[in-house]
């Protein structure tokens, strides 16, 4: 187990390294995020066969990882693709001035090499080792990973299709999913990797996996997704009244104020 997190540290560094380098010669530091699914399907695929652990709990991880990490990598590629540089980043280099490139190599680059270490961990402890056969356990984490993958890969296309027609310019998307969390894609993230860690309590010491969706969560709805997300959004008038009526991040129904008044 320790020369697997070992190699795999060795991986995600050199990885995000090449990012790093990519980054500064076409002075976008944007494209970290283009790398992030990929990061963990090349998690997921080197641990398996450095092991060679192929037993249905392991092959099962590895392909819900790699459909996820390829489908969120095409997602965002195909959004960025192009592009300026997405503006927080944007920010941050106007901010950090004649340091910018170091602390973009570690506040940015590491940083989230580090996030990828600790919330790709349940994939290296699964990977670790063979575990006995598919349980309840593995069923629960299944249909768990399957509902948040629902929620960000529908989300995702919804907000496209939103975008895509001219009439929605500057107007909040409210409709599909978007009408019950304002952040469906954020939410199915999370879940996901609280399904992938009730897959790794099968396997020795799978509850110290807990790290991931804890981190990934508290990232998402306090840090890095959410309060970055809405501190611009929240500039639109009509994305505070959608708040005012719409969950944060865990899915429920409409507040019923404002449902009713939806539906006069």
């Amino acid at each position: 187990m320790t020369d697997l997190l070992s190699a795999t540290v060795l991986i995600v560094f050199v990885y995000f390294f090449i990012f790093f380098l990519i980054a500064q010669a076409i002075k976008n530091n944007s494209i970290v995020d283009m790398g992030w699914g990929a990061g963990f399907v090349l998690i997921a695929i080197a641990t398996l066969f450095i092991e060679g652990n192929f037993t249905p709990r392991n092959l099962i991880v590895t392909l819900l990882v790699t459909i996820w990490g390829v489908r969120l990598t095409y997602h965002i590629v195909r959004r960025n693709w192009g592009k300026q540089e997405d503006f927080r980043y944007a920010r941050w280099r106007e901010e950090w001035g004649r340091w910018l490139v170091p602390r973009a190599f570690f506040q940015i680059f590491m940083l989230q090499g580090l996030m990828m270490l600790v919330i790709g961990y349940p994939i290296v402890l699964i990977n670790a080792y063979p575990g006995p056969g598919l349980t309840v356990l593995d069923i629960l984490g299944f249909l768990i990973w399957i509902t948040g993958f629902y929620f960000e890969s529908i989300g995702d296309k919804q907000l496209a299709e939103f975008l895509k027609n001219p009439a929605n310019k500057g107007k909040v998307i409210q409709s599909g999913l978007w009408q019950y969390t304002r952040h469906p894609n954020y939410f199915g993230e999370a879940t996901m990797w609280w399904g992938v860690f009730v897959l790794a309590l099968s396997v020795p010491l799978g509850w110290t996996g807990i790290i991931s969706p804890l981190t990934i969560t508290i990232l998402l709805l306090f840090i890095s997704g959410v309060p970055m997300l809405e501190k611009e959004m929240m500039k639109n008038p009509e994305y505070r009244s959608y708040a005012d009526r719409t969950s944060k991040f865990i899915p429920f129904p409409p507040r019923k104020k404002y449902a009713s008044l939806k539906r006069d």
